[in-house]
């Protein structure tokens, strides 16, 4: 199960989507994280590092609301196993 996980996450991270509007440039992972935000071409790296940081936290604290609401995945699933 965990090897899946990991295989799952690589391919996650492969997973490249750079979309542009306005002069902004922002290029996001399929793991939820941002490579780059541009303005008029000037790298934003504070604002990427900080915004990568906040998803960090909330995911964090996103997985700890659902282990509490019943053991994750598996309480959704009706208890399945």
């Amino acid at each position: 199960m965990r090897k899946k996980a990991n295989e799952l996450q690589k391919e996650l991270e492969k997973i490249i989507e750079t979309l542009e509007k306005k002069g902004w440039t922002v290029s996001v992972t399929g793991d939820q994280k941002i490579r780059y935000i541009k303005k008029d071409g000037e790298d934003l790296n504070d604002l990427t590092d900080l915004i990568n940081e906040a998803m960090k936290k909330v995911q964090k604290e996103s997985a700890k609301k659902m282990m509490e609401m019943g053991g994750g995945l598996s309480g959704l699933l009706g208890g399945l196993k």
